[in-house]
């Protein structure tokens, strides 16, 4: 048996794997995210579950314990906003906004942030849920956008977007393309309440 070295000089870069909420609401979150994320389970017990929504043996694990308490004032507080799940396609991001709408279950707000079309829920404890695609179907495009398009720059929160005008817009034909440029630049403004899940003024 030979000795093992290893290489302490570079970093190495994992890849995200999982997201861990606490909650009081197991099974309400089990079936949310089944019906947002196309979730399952893999393993469940009184006090959590690991679920995934691939082939990972888990992409969102849950856990429920008695001594939790829900915090009022959740949305002042320091922490992780959101967790995001990318579609392929603009495409698959609206059938999916559509499917949801039909359960009942709409977003709280919708942005266009120049590099994403971004649909941001809230899961039954109130945690914001973003699903997004890639404005150019490319990361290295998006990337590029982002790093040297001065408009980022000057507004890199993005501009907020009625999902069903922007729907019947490329239900219509309008290409991906020119709707990226028309809703970055403010032209289907929501026209209903906008829920970002942050203390905005």
């Amino acid at each position: 048996m030979s000795d093992i070295s290893f290489d302490e000089s570079r970093v190495r870069r994992p890849t995200l794997h999982h997201v861990n909420l606490k909650t009081l609401k197991l099974q309400e979150l089990i079936d949310w995210y089944e019906k947002v994320i196309g979730s399952k389970v893999n393993f469940q017990w009184p006090g959590g579950a690991f679920v995934t929504n691939d082939e990972a043996n888990h992409r969102i694990a849950l856990i429920s314990l008695p001594d939790f308490v829900d915090d009022p004032d959740k949305l002042t507080r320091t922490g992780m906003h959101h967790s995001a799940f990318e579609y392929e396609h603009i495409d698959d991001l609206l059938a999916t906004f559509l499917r949801l709408k039909a359960e009942g279950i709409l977003p709280g707000a919708c942005l266009d942030h120049g590099l994403t079309l971004s649909f941001y829920y809230h899961d039954p404890d109130g945690n914001s849920v973003e699903l997004q695609a890639d404005n150019y179907g490319d990361w290295a495009a998006s990337t590029e956008f982002i790093r040297t398009d001065p408009r980022f720059g000057e507004n890199p929160i993005g501009s907020p977007v009625d999902p069903d005008a922007y729907l019947a817009a490329r239900a219509g034909g309008m290409d991906v393309k020119e709707l990226h440029e028309r809703a970055y630049a403010g032209e289907y403004p929501p026209s209903g309440p906008f829920d970002i899940r942050l203390p905005l003024p």
